[in-house]
């Protein structure tokens, strides 16, 4: 049974959670259902895609995201493609949430009597049941693209292909037969896929439809992870592109730095090599090196022609190199942290180690290091914490950073790039 729920006629009833999405505008305020924030995809995030989406020519016909959660994916869809929508959602609270987030976002544009918002229709039911939602929303029309964000389990490294809701082949071999086109689809997937199971995602769309262009994306907004990892599929992917890298910016209204590259993946080689003063060391986005686009995008800012890999996996991945890196603004936010060693510790940061460390800051003049290394969850906030009294009362100049050498018995204390003309010991 599917019920029919239309975003001009729905109200906040029942929905329990309203939170002011920090990545929106002011006033753009989103409900959910019992926790449906969590699950919800950033709107800065969603506007992006969309706006990616925008720019490929897409068929006369539906815009569908059959798993559409509280719906802020599929209001970005309606409000940038100006194109009425269709969402399904298994919960039923979660499609009230849904369909009243699209009215919100056509208040908040003063579309409310646009056709694009009149028009879009929420349907609480199965989403694998493409015949049944068809019948229920009373259309001919064909489906113009397809989003699915599947849901797998939380709190967990891993995960199987099967255990995503709903199950992605029974989504596309349901949804398959009612395309207007070729195909075009975006499938945002765990971004803790490992390689095999990217293969598998791939194999299933091949047997479907052999030959069909993919691009697979990953999307970081920073904090040494990989926040999205999504397959775009037909006529939305980009061609001669095998792998794209979305570095989403701080704020809202700057254009995101998107990396490109048609080429096989080749995973960094690690080369661990003892430690010393002087050389440069770089944590760089987590997501990028994920990518596969590092390898590319590294000698475009270096005019070093080999680069010594030291962690390639996890929120830290550490290169080696000779010369600082030539970064502007945008590239910047590609690196966690970069600079130049200059005090080799060999000591187990704790407690009682942390005012040997300040004391090494202080010799180098430092009024500020930031720990960038593992640590526990619960002892980190108490060294930065002591760090940053205990450099704050000195008259230090330099900023810098503290990591890990990958023998894990060395700490390497490194003077950030931008520092380096200023004041203290070189």
């Amino acid at each position: 049974m599917h019920e029919i729920l239309n975003p001009a006629d729905v109200d906040a009833s029942g929905l329990v959670e309203l939170a002011q999405d920090p990545t929106a505008p002011e006033g753009l305020v989103f409900h959910h259902a019992v926790e449906g924030k969590p699950l919800a995809t950033p709107w800065q995030v969603a506007v992006l895609r969309a706006a990616l989406l925008a720019k490929h020519s897409l068929p006369e016909g539906l815009v569908l995201d059959c798993a559409c959660g509280s719906g802020i994916q599929l209001a970005a869809y309606a409000s940038s493609l100006h194109r009425p929508v269709l969402g399904v959602e298994l919960e039923p609270a979660r499609a009230h949430a849904s369909a009243f987030n699209i009215q919100t976002v056509a208040a908040h544009h003063a579309a409310t009597e646009e056709p694009w918002f009149t028009e879009s229709r929420i349907v609480s039911g199965d989403g694998t049941d493409a015949e049944g939602v068809l019948r229920a929303v009373d259309t001919a029309q064909r489906i113009a693209f397809l989003h699915l964000d599947p849901a797998r389990p939380r709190n967990s490294r891993t995960h199987a292909l099967e255990e995503m809701q709903p199950p992605l082949h029974s989504v596309l071999r349901e949804w398959a037969p009612h395309f207007a086109g070729e195909p075009a689809f975006v499938l945002d997937l765990s971004p803790r896929l490992t390689d095999q199971q990217r293969g598998e995602v791939e194999a299933l769309v091949e047997a479907l439809w052999p030959g069909l262009p993919r691009t697979w994306e990953w999307t970081s907004r920073g904090r040494g992870r990989v926040d999205r990892l999504a397959l775009w599929g037909g006529c939305v992917a980009e061609r001669g592109t095998s792998r794209r890298f979305v570095r989403v910016p701080q704020t809202l209204g700057k254009e995101a730095l998107i990396l490109r590259t048609g080429d096989t993946h080749e995973a960094p080689t690690v080369r661990v090599h003892p430690p010393k003063r002087g050389e440069f060391v770089t944590l760089l986005d987590a997501a990028l090196v994920e990518s596969g686009l590092v390898s590319s995008w590294l000698p475009s800012v270096s005019k070093d022609h080999t680069f010594r890999w030291a962690v390639v996996e996890g929120r830290r991945p550490q290169v080696h190199h000779e010369h600082a890196l030539r970064l502007n603004q945008q590239q910047g936010t590609l690196v966690q942290a970069t600079g130049r060693v200059v005090e080799l510790l060999n000591i187990e940061l704790n407690e009682s180690t942390v005012d040997g460390l300040v004391e090494y800051a202080l010799e180098h003049n430092f009024r500020s290091v930031k720990l960038r290394l593992d640590l526990d969850p619960t002892l980190q906030p108490v060294l930065q914490g002591s760090l940053d009294r205990q450099l704050q009362r000195r008259h230090g100049v330099r900023e810098g950073f503290l990591t890990r050498h990958p023998n894990g018995h060395t700490l390497l204390l490194c003077v950030l790039v931008h520092d380096e003309v200023e004041g203290g010991r070189p």
